[in-house]
């Protein structure tokens, strides 16, 4: 009689599923997205309220009716009617000016603090961080005076310095960082082909800091496009107000002109919204660079 072995005991070990890395449970998924969706709606939100009460007519400005009786009527009157050409040209005027002088003027400060060793570099360097540290309502009165003793004021240059004063020294210490990462091997390759100091500086070095050039243009066009303090201080006059200054005139104690000035809310936010897209690939890439080395 043949015997049959009994059958080896096999133990089942269940193994778990281990999930590679990275990868997101489904639950974690969902609530990712859900929370992705509400940021969205909560950012574009007010940007689509300004939009549809532009184009909606003084009677339903105040009300949720979007898309009753929708028209064009307060652009063509604010056209037309208001001086908004002539304030957006002296904010186009102004913003361009800074925009040019805080690259440039960012750009050569950052490059010197970055490459050359000079008597006061520390002072200079703490003096650019200090100045960040005073808000507007400190700094406004001793501007004011002394654009007025230079004969600045209800001036574009005046404007123009002040933003400079606002812009530059954050945008010079981004720049120096951005040049920290750039090897010094470049420059002295640019003195062994014979250029200045200057030279290596514009043919070598600028076109290889693009990208902390758009952060420092984009910062620098913000900085004047969309300031209201100075602008309404030290600005009087239909003929010299800027946007900043123009849109106050449609509120008043009485009440608000609802119309118009959502309509020049979306026109002022379009050259904006230009200049991002200008600048926005390089905006990344600037803006961690000069993180990078302080």
């Amino acid at each position: 009689m043949t015997t049959v072995p009994a059958p080896t005991a096999r133990h089942s070990v269940r193994k778990a599923k281990v999930r590679p890395r990275g990868e997101r449970s489904p639950l974690a998924s969902v609530a990712l997205h859900l929370t992705l969706i509400v940021a969205s709606v909560i950012a574009v939100f007010p940007v689509l309220w300004v939009l549809l009460t532009s184009l909606k007519p003084a009677a339903y400005a105040t009300t949720t009716d979007f898309f009753k009786d929708t028209t064009f009527e307060n652009y063509t009157d604010l056209i037309k009617d208001t001086e908004f050409l002539t304030w957006f040209g002296n904010s186009l005027v102004i913003a361009g000016l800074t925009t040019v002088l805080g690259v440039f003027v960012s750009a050569t400060t950052g490059y010197a603090v970055s490459r050359f060793r000079f008597p006061g570099k520390r002072g200079l360097m703490w003096t650019l961080l200090i100045t960040q540290m005073f808000p507007v309502a400190v700094l406004i009165v001793p501007i004011y005076n002394i654009m007025s003793s230079l004969g600045l004021l209800n001036q574009p240059a005046g404007l123009v310095i002040t933003y400079l004063t606002i812009a530059v020294p954050f945008c010079a210490w981004m720049m120096k960082g951005f040049f920290d990462t750039i090897p010094r091997e470049i420059d002295e390759s640019g003195q062994v082909d014979g250029l200045t100091p200057f030279g290596t500086f514009w043919r070598l070095i600028m076109p290889l800091a693009k990208p902390g050039l758009a952060v420092t243009a984009f910062y620098s066009f913000i900085t004047a496009w969309g300031e209201v303090a100075y602008a309404s201080a030290f600005m009087v006059g239909d003929e010299n107000l800027t946007l900043a200054g123009g849109l106050q005139k449609f509120v008043n104690q009485y009440g608000a002109q609802w119309g118009p000035m959502t309509a020049a809310s979306v026109l002022i936010a379009i050259p904006a919204a230009l200049v991002f897209l200008f600048a926005q690939r390089h905006l990344v890439t600037g803006m961690s660079a000069g993180a990078v080395k302080g």
